[in-house]
C-alpha cells in the first residue's frame, strides 16, 4: 500500500516544483494533509515552500486507506481529486478555514500530485500534469461565423464553428465553457466525414459577447431561456433536424429538447445527464475573496477521469480559467438550481425522438447510477455507461468517446 513521502522529502521536493514556483507572489498560507494519525504541514511565504511547519489555517483529512486509494496509479472513482473525494468519500475531509482552502485550492492539489508522484516511487521533478500524454492534439478544420438570435426582446451575437460534411450534429457546450470543447470531435474524420458538427458559444461564453449595456456579473441561466436560445440558434443557423449532443448543463437540457421539441431533432444524445443535480451550485465561484479565474478550474478538474489525456484535460482547465464574471456561477445557477425535470422527464416520447443516454464512470456530480435511474423513467431511452471517462466526454476524451458516440450515430442513420 503506497504512503506519502515523509515530510523533510515532500517539501524539499515541493520547494524544487516548477509549478509552485510559477504561482509564487505576494501570498502566504500554511495547511496540512493528514493521512491517519501522521499530519505533514506546508508553509508558503510569498508563495514560497519553507523547510518547516506552522500553524495551518486548513488540513486536508481522511484515514491511510482512503489516500491510499488516491495514490494508485489510476484510482477508482471518487478517489482521483480533492473535490471528487469532498462530495464521494465520506471519510474526507477539508478542515479548518474554507475560505483560506478555496483561495489555495490550486497550491494543495499539486503538493498532492507532487507526495503521490514521489510515493509511486518517481524522482523529481514533477511534471505538469500526472495524467498520460498521448502526443499533439490535432488541429480541426473548421468555420466560423456569428449568427442574430433574439429572445426575450434582446439580441445576441452568436458565435458558432463547423467542421465536415452530411448529417448536422448540434453540439453543445457545458458550465462556463465553449465550443472549443467539440475540437477534438471534429478533428475526427470517423466522424466528420458523414456528419456536419456545429457548435455555439452560449451569449457571455467563448467569443459570444453580452448583449450591449448587460452588468458584468449579472448572467444567469435558466430552463426557458436556455431552450429558446437553443431553439433561435437552430432556426437563424438554419439546420434541419439535426442530432443534439451536450453533456452535464447541456445533457440536461437535451432531456428539456426530447420533451419541449422532439419533432425538431433527428436524435438526442444526453450525456452525463439526470433528472435533478444537487449540490453542485458553490458561492466561491463568485466570492469577491476568491480568484475565480484559479478557483473554478481546480472545481471542475477531478470531473475528468485520470487516464484522460493531459493535453486535453489541460485545455478544458485553461478554458474555465477564462470565463468571465461569475458566468460559470451563473450557469449553474440553472444546472444545480432551476433544473429539476423529476416530474417530466418520463413523459418523454422516444417515438418521436430517440434519446441515447452517455455517462462516464468518473463523473461524481451526475453519476451513471443518477443517469441510469433517469433512464430507467424514459420508455425507449437506451442508456450506456462509458469506462475510463468522466464528466466531460468529448473535450477530456475524444478518440475514446468516439468510440460510443459512432454506434450511436449509426443507430441514427436514416432507414
Amino acid at each position: 500500500m503506497s504512503t506519502f513521502p515523509d515530510a523533510a522529502s515532500w517539501r524539499t521536493a515541493c520547494a524544487g516544483d516548477a509549478s509552485l514556483a510559477a504561482w509564487a507572489g505576494p501570498w502566504s498560507v500554511c495547511f496540512a494533509i493528514a493521512s491517519g494519525p501522521e499530519t505533514t504541514v506546508f508553509t508558503l511565504t510569498d508563495g514560497k515552500v519553507q523547510p518547516g511547519g506552522g500553524e495551518p489555517a486548513f488540513t486536508l483529512a481522511a484515514p491511510d486507506a482512503v489516500w491510499a486509494q488516491f495514490l494508485l496509479p489510476i484510482p477508482p472513482r471518487h478517489h482521483h481529486g480533492i473535490f471528487a473525494m469532498h462530495y464521494r468519500v465520506a471519510d474526507f475531509s477539508i478542515q479548518g478555514n474554507q475560505i483560506a482552502f478555496m483561495q489555495h485550492a490550486h497550491v494543495a492539489r499539486r503538493v498532492l500530485e507532487i507526495g503521490k508522484w514521489l510515493a509511486l516511487g518517481n524522482p523529481a521533478p514533477v511534471p505538469v500534469s500526472l495524467a498520460p500524454r498521448e502526443g499533439s492534439r490535432p488541429v480541426p478544420q473548421v468555420q466560423g461565423g456569428y449568427v442574430p438570435v433574439t429572445v426575450g426582446g434582446v439580441t445576441y451575437q452568436i458565435y458558432y464553428e463547423t467542421a465536415g460534411s452530411g448529417r448536422d450534429v448540434l453540439c453543445m457546450h457545458t458550465a462556463g465553457s465553449d465550443g472549443r470543447q467539440f475540437h477534438g470531435l471534429m478533428a475526427d474524420r470517423r466522424i466528420t466525414q458523414g456528419h456536419r458538427l456545429v457548435s455555439f458559444d452560449l451569449p457571455w461564453h467563448g467569443k459570444s459577447p453580452p448583449p450591449e449595456g448587460a452588468v458584468p456579473g449579472s448572467w444567469r441561466l435558466n430552463t426557458d431561456l436556455y431552450v429558446d436560445l437553443i431553439m433561435g440558434f437552430v432556426a437563424a443557423a438554419g439546420l434541419d433536424r439535426p442530432i443534439a449532443l451536450g453533456a452535464s448543463m447541456s445533457g440536461e437540457i437535451c432531456l428539456e429538447l426530447a420533451y419541449r421539441h422532439p419533432e425538431s431533432f433527428s436524435g438526442i444524445v444526453a450525456c452525463e445527464a439526470c433528472d435533478k443535480i444537487e449540490r453542485r451550485q458553490t458561492a466561491w465561484a463568485a466570492h469577491p475573496q476568491v480568484n475565480q479565474s484559479l478557483f473554478v478550474p481546480e472545481w471542475i478538474r477531478a470531473l475528468c477521469a485520470p487516464q484522460s489525456p493531459a493535453e486535453y484535460q489541460e485545455q478544458i482547465t485553461w478554458q474555465y480559467g477564462q470565463g468571465g464574471p461569475a458566468v460559470f456561477f451563473g450557469d449553474i445557477a440553472f444546472y444545480s438550481g432551476d433544473w429539476d425535470a423529476r416530474e417530466r422527464v418520463s413523459r418523454i416520447d422516444t417515438n418521436r425522438c430517440r434519446l441515447f443516454m452517455l455517462t462516464g464512470e468518473y463523473d461524481y456530480s451526475c453519476t451513471t447510477e443518477m443517469s441510469e435511474a433517469t433512464a430507467a423513467k424514459i420508455s425507449g431511452a437506451r442508456f450506456q455507461a462509458m469506462a475510463g471517462i468522466g464528466h466531460f466526454p468529448f473535450a477530456e476524451n475524444p478518440r475514446l468517446f468516439a468510440t460510443y458516440l459512432l454506434p450511436v450515430l449509426k443507430a441514427l442513420e436514416p432507414a
